[in-house]
């Protein structure tokens, strides 16, 4: 009786289990749920029109956009399934027959799910409308959950039942296929909601514009700031990587700011991890000169250890489970051949297999973020050491290092370490990913896994002298970008003299030259890269040979499975093998960085114990220097300064004159600690304030180069300004002092520039002033106002030495310091000194042989004057700031009181805006070849995938199912058909590799060369507007990404999509059905990506952009590093620094975290895609596909997302790399200067024969939309006579030279030399046939010949006559090399004075017969002024020549005076009728000037 109440109970337990595994019970419980939803909103509709909801009052008004898109979203999918399904009850009712009750009840689970679909949709769409909230409510959630596990239920109930040969509606494999995709992702974005409103205050600061998010500057409010969504983030946000769907969603909207990006948290910025990175670095080297490769690499672990640690424990994670899949295929199939083990195995499987995915693709999505993290972090704190290293160089280790070459340093070495990040887990992941590997094929082919690891070690030992060469290849290339930069820098910063003297193209050759060596070894990298390339990708199928040959001499069964399952062990491995090529040139690359950072930082500082800084009041003394020894070059015997004695009491006026070369200037820079000190001591007491001889001036706006770091006190900011006569210069600007001067205060004159520096120096309100000779670059009358309102003015209570080679200032100076060769050689009083020295007499006797010369000219009789001055001046100042007008305006706009950043004169760097243009990629495609090589690469990659995907094929049909089948085909065929293949895909892979990379360094050198010819050639406005690191960032990290990384990107995308269509065709092999899902899977793919790449290209742009700040600073720094220590504003800079590199860090944080963002959706996807095959397979019946396919596409599957995100990463980083492409683009299609030469219109060689210059209605203006500068000028400046120019600073004579040598074209009016239009022939005809020696005196990096003669046209005899002409011969005879004795960047080893006499010898080889001099003899004292005007009127006595000078003796012998005012002709007569005009300008400027020398300025 228990027995058969027993079996009873047991079959109505299954019964029971059966009903409710039949799909009409699901379609019930669907149905009846569904009218349950319905009755819930109908209650809930009731109850809120009886109620009123006051909690409504209370919502937030902001619109939240992620929220928005979420709801947009739900909205959309809750309206698709409601047409979807009212579709289906549409068709089943109308065309299929209802004979039972399961026909009824489905009709009804359709009915009902269109109507609360319909209920849902009007629910989110009134309470988006009214509530405007981003939180999902709670019942939508729990219903979105039901609805996917209901949905997704049924249709496991449905392939069960199609395997248990039960026939059922289409509709219904229909119907829940799309119910469980649209439920899941229902799930997704309720999920995705509940966590928007964590990073609601976030999106409303960064929708608001919210200052505070976007304000990286000041660290100590950091904290109390928004950070980035990362760090307030929950799990599953994080997890999701949702926390930057703000971002992208804002992205979608409008083209992204750097405005828009939230803040970086603490543990990411520079200002956070610098600090902790430096100290590590001092406790474990002790000393900065002790940092070595291995030390500087052990700290950067440390400093970031817990993320290295993070991610390296994620990746193990994605290595373990990348494997699984191919363990589990061999039983897959044969579980398809009909072994079950145990019930349901192989749903079992298929979730194992779907598990074991999903771990995968998570693990390797944040592994990837993580490893991008660190990379940002080492790169932040790399780039931030080198800056405070480079602030801190000594002289002489500036020598050693340009800043080419340390711009380097921070644009490429500290990005590669940075990127080594990916890397760097590479080397053990490898070891234990074919650890796993040999495990997986030792349980499939036993002992000839064996032959697999033998090969396997054979391919990685063949690589390591490859590797060897690729490090040494790198370090070559290495080295010579930067001689390339460091060239190019130089040559950039000193563009304006190049032209004037027709070098420009002399000086692109250097570059052409220096860029072809770089090209040698860049081809033998890249030739190592292929052969890399070629082994490793060939590498699987080597060790597949290898394998399976084996397993056929030992006699070792080949079945499907097992060869599947090695096959697909072989495919993973392929990703550990193909990445050791990169991972071992990115060791060697990155190693050689290390090597190059390290060396760097072990360069000598400057000495710290120069000088010994007393407190304010504890010594009556300013400065204190006994017995002492300086020099710049500590090895070389003859010291700089010898046996110096000073004592400087507080208040004093120092006064420092000598000639040319004495050691004026180093005198200074010893007080100010520049100097290395060889013996003595030397004692400051007080804060310091220097205005160096040559004017740095930072780009940005003139008031914060007065304030300096300063707070703006408006009263004493108004006395500066007036003190040093810029008042009315910033009146005459439309924007005051919010202007922005260009790079090296491009759009000022050096008067100008002098007076912002002395301004800057005031304002400091310092104890102890240091003035380089302030007053050389200044006119008579402002001199004379600087004098008086500065030195005798707010400063006289004030220390003060000063430089000048103008003896009128030295009679009010309390002390007088004459120098010879390094020492003191006189010291006292004016009076003093006068009668006890010879060296002091010679400068004062130069002086009054030039004022005698005006007394004389003043007394000889002269006609009445015929000047044609149109009107007398009251006073003579200087302060109309010249219509240089790249930084001035139409006068009109001065009434708009706001500051429009159009109208300044450096912008924005320029940035497209939207999608890459497709005639970017096109241009990119047929620059090498005209794109003959394309169809030859395309088609390369179509047969190297197809034979691979062949011999799979081959060894999968061609193999027994089982042990107990019999092969179809001998062993021996089997092996010589797979090996045939595999040999066929290794040629093709090796022309694919060669014939990529032959591409892509055509396509590199073709655009360098046509970037720098356009750069050359660009008309000189285009380097006022232009910062010099915009350019240097496209010639060093854009043409780096051209030379190396865009090609492979490129054609890896088509490879990858080749690869990936390839799959899809091997899938469909076995599961054609997989189409059904797919086309939605590859159109929300395709929809992921267009949402994604809006907001991706924008911050590929940021990052472009970002990058060129923090190089134009470092450059700034650099140049202007001995002013900056003066001031001690190092920690300051050092934060603007770290505010640049973090401006930097955050689009380049962002860019990689979107990236991941999309990887992840895609993942997502494309494994749905592939647990739809693994159900369809398990559920179908075993006869309709063979095992052995079926096995082959779930191998194929497996790859699936992995292919697909390849595509999409490739797809993207090309539109993020292509931007190097369109910057460089960019400046290809620079506009030009006329051209250089025109054959039908050259003059003869020995034009010009006699120099007459005839200006006929001359009009210049700088741009159309500016006004005009020189105002309809017409005069002649006959042959043979000296002419001199003189105006106030600001009147148009630097214009009217750089109009004579078409450096800017008239828009009216022409000039014409001896009977020739200028506009009408070619520029170098016209540069290289006048001379000029200009107001800046320049010498290039190189020898004293290659200054001299840059064009080797000279011999040495001339080149040593020149010498001795110009003063200079016995100074380099001194030297060890002669003519080729070394000059440093930008002849920093040589004097201002030197410096200019070199530029006299330059035209003295020249000898044009039309000379031109701009303020040439400023930097010199006034003897040597006197030589070089003799040398001028002795040797150039039959020339035309050209003076502009704001000493008054440089001109006044000349045979006539131009005197200009606002660009018109003031005057224009003989000196001699002008001075005898009192009233003219001329008169009244030589009358203030023999006034101040005769009487000074004293009280």
């Amino acid at each position: 009786m228990l027995s058969l109440f027993s079996s009873y109970s047991s079959s109505m337990m299954h019964r029971g289990i059966d009903f409710l595994l039949q799909p009409i019970f699901t379609r019930g419980v669907s149905a009846s749920l569904h009218l349950g939803l319905l009755l819930v909103l109908l209650v809930s509709w009731a109850w809120k029109k009886v109620h009123v909801d006051h909690t409504e009052k209370s919502e937030r008004n902001g619109v939240h956009n992620s929220g928005f898109l979420y709801y947009k979203h739900s909205l959309v999918c809750s309206l698709v399934i409601c047409v979807f399904n009212l579709v289906l009850c549409s068709i089943s009712y109308f065309y299929f027959k209802h004979d039972g009750s399961d026909d009824l009840v489905a009709l009804s689970d359709l009915a009902l799910k269109t109507v609360a679909w319909g209920a849902i949709c009007a629910y989110l769409k009134s309470r988006n409308s009214k509530a405007r909230d981003p939180s999902f409510p709670c019942l939508l959630r729990i219903w979105c959950l039901v609805f996917a596990f209901v949905s997704c239920a049924c249709l496991v109930i449905d392939f069960v039942a199609y395997g248990k040969h039960v026939l059922l509606p289409v509709m219904c494999f229909v119907s829940d296929i799309g119910s469980s995709i649209t439920g899941l992702f229902l799930c997704y974005v309720g999920c995705s909601l509940s966590n928007m409103a964590k990073l609601a205050p976030l999106e409303e600061a960064l929708l608001n514009g919210d200052s505070s998010v976007n304000n990286n500057s000041d660290p100590k409010t950091r904290e109390n700031d928004n950070l980035t969504g990362y760090s307030n983030a929950g799990f599953f946000s994080i997890l999701t990587f949702s926390w930057i769907s703000p971002l992208i969603s804002l992205g979608n909207e409008k083209a992204l700011d750097h405005e828009d990006l939230p803040l970086l948290s603490i543990n990411d910025s520079a200002y956070g991890i610098y600090p902790t990175f430096r100290n590590k670095l001092e406790s474990e080297c002790g000393s900065a000169r002790r940092v070595t490769t291995l030390k500087l690499a052990k700290v950067l672990f440390l400093s970031t250890w817990q993320g290295i640690l993070l991610s390296g424990l994620i990746a193990f994670l994605y290595a373990c489970s990348s494997y699984v899949g191919p363990f589990l295929i061999d039983i897959f199939v044969q579980y398809l051949n009909g072994e079950h083990k145990f019930k349901n195995e192989g749903y079992i499987l298929a979730m194992t297999f779907v598990a074991a995915k999903l771990v995968e693709f998570l693990s390797e999505r944040h592994s990837m973020f993580m490893f991008q993290l660190v990379g940002v972090r080492m790169q932040s704190e790399l780039v931030a050491m080198i800056y405070a290293k480079g602030l801190n160089l000594s002289s002489q280790s500036k020598d050693c290092h340009s800043a080419g070459e340390i711009i380097n340093l921070m644009t490429v070495d500290a990005e590669r370490i940075g990127e080594f990040s990916w890397y760097m887990h590479q080397p053990w992941l490898c070891v234990l990913q074919i650890a796993l590997a040999l495990l997986i094929l030792y349980s499939s082919v036993g002992v000839a896994s064996l032959a697999a690891l033998a090969a396997t070690v054979i391919v990685v030992l063949v690589n390591l002298p490859v590797a060897s060469s690729q490090q040494k290849f790198q370090r070559k290339v290495m080295e010579f970008k930067d001689k390339r930069m460091k060239a190019t820098s130089e040559i950039l910063n000193n563009m304006r003299i190049l032209k004037l003297q027709a070098w420009e193209m002399k000086f692109l050759s250097k570059i052409i030259e220096l860029r072809k060596t770089e090209e040698i070894w860049i081809k033998k990298f890249l030739v190592g890269s292929v052969f890399i390339r070629f082994l490793f990708h060939n590498a699987p199928t080597c060790v597949a040979v290898v394998t399976f040959g084996t397993c056929v001499l030992v006699g070792i069964p080949l079945e499907s499975g097992k060869v599947l399952s090695a096959l697909a062990t072989f495919r993973i491995l392929q990703m550990p093998v193909n990445t050791l090529p990169d991972t071992i040139s990115m060791i060697a690359r990155t190693k050689v960085s290390l090597d190059r950072i390290a060396s760097f930082l072990c360069l000598d500082e400057l000495q710290t114990d120069v000088v010994e800084k007393l407190p304010w009041g504890s010594s009556d003394k300013a400065i204190e220097l006994v017995d002492g020894n300086f020099s710049w070059d500590l090895s070389s015997s003859n010291a700089t300064l010898k046996n110096i004695n000073l004592t400087v009491f507080h208040g004093m006026r120092v006064a420092v004159c000598g000639t040319v070369g004495s050691g004026k200037s180093s005198l200074l820079s010893c007080i100010i600690g520049e100097v290395p000190k060889i013996s003595g001591t030397l004692k400051i007491c007080g804060t310091k304030a220097y205005v160096s001889q040559s004017p740095w001036i930072q780009s940005g706006k003139i008031e914060d180069n007065i304030l300096f770091g300063k707070e703006m006190e408006r009263e004493k900011y108004e006395k500066v300004l007036e003190a040093c006569s810029l008042t009315k210069d910033l009146e005459v600007l439309p924007f005051g002092d919010q202007t922005i001067i260009g790079e090296k205060g491009i759009n000022l004159s050096g008067g100008q520039k002098q007076r912002v520096q002395i301004a800057r120096a005031l304002y400091q309100d310092a104890d102890i002033y240091l003035f380089d000779d302030p007053f050389s670059a200044v006119d008579a009358h402002t001199g004379s106002h600087l004098f008086k309102e500065c030195l005798l003015g707010l400063l006289k209570s004030k220390t003060v030495i000063y430089i000048t080679h103008q003896v009128e200032f030295l009679p009010d100076a309390d002390l007088i310091l004459v120098l010879r060769d390094g020492r003191i050689t006189q010291s006292g009083k004016y009076n003093e000194i006068l009668k006890t020295g010879t060296d002091f007499m010679e400068l004062v006797g130069a002086h009054k042989a030039a004022l005698s010369s005006i007394k004389s000219l003043e007394r000889r009789p002269t006609f009445k004057t015929s000047s044609t001055s149109k009107e007398e001046t009251n006073s003579i100042s200087d302060s109309e700031l010249e219509l240089n007008v790249e930084n001035i305006y139409d006068q009109n706009d001065k009434s708009d009181d706001t500051v429009e950043p159009h109208g300044q004169l450096v912008q924005e760097e320029e940035r497209e805006k939207g999608r890459v243009g497709f005639t970017v990629y096109w241009k990119y495609i047929i620059t090498a070849y005209g794109g003959a090589l394309v169809p030859f690469i395309l088609l390369s990659q179509l047969l190297t995938v197809g034979l691979q995907v062949a011999s799979n094929y081959w060894m999968t049909v061609a193999t027994s199912v089982s042990e107990t089948a019999e092969p179809a085909i001998g062993n021996f065929t089997l092996m010589v058909v797979y090996v045939a293949l595999a040999i066929g895909s290794s040629i093709f892979t090796f022309s694919r590799a060669f014939l990529t990379v032959l591409a892509g360094y055509k396509t590199a050198t073709i655009l360098f060369n046509k970037m720098h010819l356009c750069v050359f050639r660009a008309p000189i406005s285009f380097f006022d507007a232009t910062p010099s690191g915009r350019i240097l960032n496209r010639a060093s990290t854009d043409q780096s990404t051209l030379d190396m990384d865009i090609s492979n990107i490129g054609w890896a995308v088509t490879f990858n999509l080749v690869q990936l269509l390839g799959n899809i065709a091997v899938i469909s092999q076995a599961v054609w059905q997989v189409f059904i899902i797919l086309m939605p899977v590859m159109a929300a793919c395709l929809w992921y990506q267009q949402y994604y790449s809006a907001s991706a290209r924008e911050l590929a742009r940021l990052v472009g952009t970002c990058q060129a700040p923090v190089i134009q600073h470092f450059s700034e720094t650099i140049s202007g590093s001995t002013t900056i220590r003066s001031f001690e504003q190092e920690s300051r800079f050092n934060d603007i620094n770290m505010k640049l590199i973090d401006r930097y860090s955050q689009p380049k944080l962002y860019s990689a975290t979107a990236m991941e963002w999309l990887n992840f959706r895609l993942d997502i996807l494309s494994t749905l895609t592939f647990a739809f095959c693994l159900v369809f397979l398990i559920s179908f019946p075993n006869s309709m596909i063979a095992p052995g396919i079926a096995g082959l596409a779930v191998t194929y599957g497996l790859n699936l997302n992995a292919l697909q995100n390849n595509v999409v990463w490739f797809l993207c980083n090309l539109e993020n790399k292509i931007i190097s492409v369109e910057r460089i683009l960019q400046y290809t299609s620079l506009p030009s200067e006329a051209p250089l030469v025109i054959k039908d219109n050259q003059p003869d060689n020995s034009w010009p024969s006699s120099g007459d210059v005839h200006l006929r209605d001359l009009q210049v203006r700088y741009a159309p939309h500016l006004p005009i500068v020189l105002r309809g000028l017409t005069c002649t400046f006959t042959a043979g006579a000296k002419t001199g120019i003189v105006g106030r600073t600001g009147s148009g004579k630097t214009t009217l030279v750089q109009t004579l040598f078409r450096l800017i074209e008239p828009v009216a009016g022409h000039i014409v030399i001896d009977r020739i239009n200028i506009s009408l022939i070619g520029i170098h005809d016209l540069r290289s046939r006048l001379s000029i020696i200009p107001q800046d005196p320049t010498m290039f990096e190189g020898t004293v010949r290659a200054n001299l003669d840059p064009l080797e046209e000279y011999t040495d005899e001339k080149i040593w006559e020149v010498l001795d002409l110009c003063q200079l011969g016995d100074e380099v005879r001194k030297k060890d090399g002669k003519l080729d004795s070394k000059v440093t960047e930008n002849g920093e080893n040589w004097s201002m004075g030197q410096r200019q006499l070199v530029c006299l010898g330059r035209v003295l080889l020249k000898k044009s017969k039309i000379l031109v001099l701009d303020e040439a003899t400023a930097s010199v004292d006034t003897a040597t002024d006197n030589i070089i005007q003799q040398t001028v009127k002795k040797h150039f006595s039959e020339c035309t020549v050209i003076t502009i000078a704001h000493r008054i003796t440089s001109i006044i012998d000349s045979d006539m005076v131009l005197f200009l005012n606002q660009g018109l002709i003031e005057e224009y007569d003989s000196p001699k009728k002008l001075l005898k005009n009192k009233s003219s300008s001329l008169a009244q400027l030589v009358a203030e000037y023999t006034r101040r020398s005769n009487s000074g300025f004293g009280n």
